[in-house]
């Protein structure tokens, strides 16, 4: 079989560090029987050593090629292949307890977090390789340029950790930028605060679009000065300066009086 040539349309960087793979699986520590879902296992570097050590793994993988590659490398009894696309694929389906892997694309990496994070009731925990970029924006504190939209409703949901740096050389083709590995853990349902999270969305979605801006003109359509004296939260405000918390009593506030 001829060798794979990485398709940019599918962002196509295979991860070919032995020494990276080891400490990814290392970090994940999978276990005989757990649920495992790699997202894009492309070919198979992180596939060989999770299906060593969990006996079995499901894999989304989008590259008919990749996939017919991957089937004649493993079992089907050993790796069930789900051909399509991540961003529209339903992973509750998969059943509850999931323990989802993968060397995210970096060209859909956003849209493919706020789609895993609507499903996070049925996962365990999930380890991902991003964009250095990605991962400092996720795991970012209010205050500073990172902070934004993404921080907010992922810390809502997870509790992240970014674990190690990868470098380009890491990959065929290496990309430009440095990737990084992040570990989310599943907040418990009792932990999250918020009477409307579509709301919540709306109203951290709202505050950064035009993040430069104060927060009495980003959401004057929705808060008066009264409300934002009740809250205790400066209307002259950014929006990277407020923390999650501040976001659920906003939602929280526009929920009770009907606002939406």
């Amino acid at each position: 079989m001829k060798p794979h040539v990485a398709r940019k349309r599918f962002g196509q960087n295979f991860l070919v560090s032995p020494g990276i793979v080891a400490k990814i699986v290392e970090a994940i520590r999978p276990q005989a029987n757990d649920v495992v879902v790699e997202i894009g296992p492309g070919l198979g570097a992180l596939t060989l050593p999770l299906l060593a050590r969990a006996g079995r793994l499901e894999a989304i993988e989008i590259d008919r090629d990749l996939i017919a590659r991957l089937r004649e490398r493993f079992a089907a009894d050993r790796l069930d292949i789900h051909e399509g696309d991540a961003l529209q694929f339903a992973f509750s389906g998969l059943g509850p307890d999931l323990r989802v892997v993968g060397n995210l694309p970096y060209n859909i990496s956003t849209p493919l977090l706020f789609h895993l994070a609507a499903c996070a009731e049925r996962v365990r925990d999930m380890h991902f390789m991003l964009q250095r970029e990605v991962v400092e924006r996720m795991v970012a504190a209010p205050g500073g340029a990172e902070y934004g939209r993404l921080s907010v409703m992922l810390q809502y949901r997870f509790e992240m950790e970014r674990l190690f740096l990868v470098p380009p050389g890491a990959f065929n083709p290496a990309p430009k930028v440095e990737s990084a590995v992040v570990r989310m853990i599943p907040r418990p349902r009792a932990a999250l605060a918020a009477t409307d999270e579509a709301l919540l969305e709306e109203i951290v979605k709202s505050a950064f679009a035009q993040r430069r801006k104060m927060l009495r003109n980003t959401l004057r359509e929705r808060l008066s000065e009264e409300d934002w004296a009740a809250l205790g939260i400066a209307p002259t405000r950014r929006a990277e300066e407020l923390a999650v918390g501040d976001y659920v009593r906003i939602a929280n506030r526009l929920a009770e009086a009907g606002i939406t």
